[in-house]
């Protein structure tokens, strides 16, 4: 059924659509601040389970989109500075638990819990309100009737920008753990430097 409906659409509309996802989600913006964080903190392993949980986050919203729930939340502003300030406090705790973690050593930063980086990763992108706005704007852009049910052409392209979304995430973030993993090896102070990324993102999510 999905694959149909992606060969309905016409080769250069669906190159058009993924070249625009790939621009957008290789931008540096909050989920790409997130995994690096995380990879910077955790080590490669923790970058790139932030980076798929971020993914199970979009999936999240693609999922609003489809059966419109996505509309609904972003008609009612209050709704959406819920979901924001909420998510800003989830991002400053994560720092506030950062800044106070202890010493970092290779060992530790190897063993991250796989669902405890996987959920934060999730609640990351879940708890930010642009996304919401985002595919709302975005998707339909490239979405006609003749092409077959609109709920399905969300959801086929939803699923193609997280994909591509989720690989470019997850690539931040094994390359801020492998970068983490130099500065370990030079100071002890990858927990503070994730704490202040932590604290930036929650500014940013509030200030915008």
């Amino acid at each position: 059924m999905i694959w149909d409906t992606i060969a309905n659409i016409p080769l250069a509309q669906l190159l058009t659509f993924i070249a625009g996802g790939l621009v957008i989600n290789i931008a540096p913006g909050q989920d790409v601040f997130f995994a690096s964080a995380c990879g910077i903190q955790g080590g490669p392993r923790a970058g790139m389970l932030a980076g798929i949980g971020v993914g199970f986050g979009v999936l999240f919203h693609v999922t609003l989109a489809t059966i419109g729930l996505g509309a609904l939340v972003a008609a009612h502003p209050e709704a959406l500075r819920a979901i924001k300030y909420t998510g800003a406090a989830y991002l400053l705790w994560l720092a506030w638990n950062a800044w106070h973690a202890g010493p970092v050593d290779s060992h530790s930063r190897g063993s991250v819990q796989t669902w405890n980086i996987l959920r934060r990763g999730a609640m990351s992108n879940i708890l930010n309100p642009k996304p919401v706005l985002f595919l709302l704007a975005f998707l339909p852009q490239f979405t006609k009737l003749e092409y077959g049910p609109i709920w399905q052409q969300t959801l086929s392209l939803g699923l193609i920008f997280a994909f591509f979304g989720t690989v470019a995430t997850v690539a931040y973030g094994l390359v801020a753990g492998y970068a983490g993993q130099l500065l370990v090896r030079r100071m002890g102070v990858v927990n503070k430097i994730a704490a202040v990324m932590f604290a930036g993102l929650a500014v940013r999510l509030v200030a915008k």
